[in-house]
């Protein structure tokens, strides 16, 4: 179902070295403190010696986490994490109330993957930024995915454009919920204007799945192209984004 745009005018474990299962541990290591096992199966050790991508996400999730709790190993907790969740991406986007929710994470945990998932998302912003984004249509749409396509309400976000089609700002511009958000061309032409921008990419999530716009879609994009041809700054295109998926405008030959 495609989702509606509405055109509108128990407390952590002390960071104290923790028993951690790794994958394909030998048994005899699996209760031993992390210390002692041989260096091939210590989790930091083996990133250190060949690389972070050595390891799996939950390998990975639990250096972050650094210890277990009672009767479960921090790559236990990761595991969980990850099946909740449904991927890594899906766990990077978790609100703090939700990754609390789950066994092992208390608040200083929560806010450590809030800190990763934040960090990832300005990574990628950085990227975007330092290039011209019309000649890197990947990056936008690897950041779009990060920063909207697990949302489970309907986000609308603007990332206004320099005359060299650079990122001057990504902003969210409108909230609202499983099938609907209401946005306000107005506000996103006067924002443009603040900003001095050449240019705009807009973009919407679909959290129920599936990116093909609706005619509500369409109308929208209509009507912002016009309301930003008048204070002569370029739509440069329209993407809706799910988790695994983006539609373009611009490739679309809409725009």
């Amino acid at each position: 179902m495609s989702a509606d745009l509405r055109l509108v005018q128990p407390p952590d474990a002390p960071d104290a070295p923790d028993v951690i299962d790794v994958i394909d541990a030998p048994e005899s290591a699996l209760r031993l403190p992390i210390r002692k096992w041989a260096r091939t199966e210590r989790p930091r050790e083996r990133l250190l010696d060949a690389g972070p991508a050595t390891l799996s996400d939950a390998e990975l999730f639990a250096l972050f986490l650094r210890t277990g709790v009672s009767g479960v190993s921090a790559i236990d907790v990761a595991r969980q994490l990850l099946r909740r969740f449904g991927s890594l991406r899906g766990v990077l986007d978790a609100s703090e109330l939700e990754l609390r929710e789950q066994r092992g994470i208390g608040p200083a945990r929560a806010a450590t993957l809030l800190a990763v998932s934040e960090l990832c998302r300005r990574a990628l912003a950085e990227k975007a930024r330092g290039r011209e984004l019309m000649n890197a249509p990947g990056a936008v749409e690897d950041y779009l995915r990060l920063l909207i396509g697990t949302r489970p309400y309907e986000v609308f976000v603007c990332l206004y454009l320099d005359a060299r089609h650079q990122l001057l700002l990504a902003e969210e511009s409108a909230r609202g919920s499983l099938t609907r958000v209401a946005v306000y061309p107005r506000e996103i032409v006067r924002r443009a204007l603040t900003l001095n921008a050449a240019g705009l990419i807009v973009a919407h999530n679909h959290p129920s799945g599936g990116v093909e716009p609706s005619a509500n879609d369409r109308r929208l994009t209509k009507t912002l192209q016009d309301a930003l041809t008048l204070i002569d700054v370029r739509l440069l295109d329209h993407v809706v984004v799910a988790a695994n998926e983006v539609f373009s405008f611009a490739r679309q030959g809409w725009l």
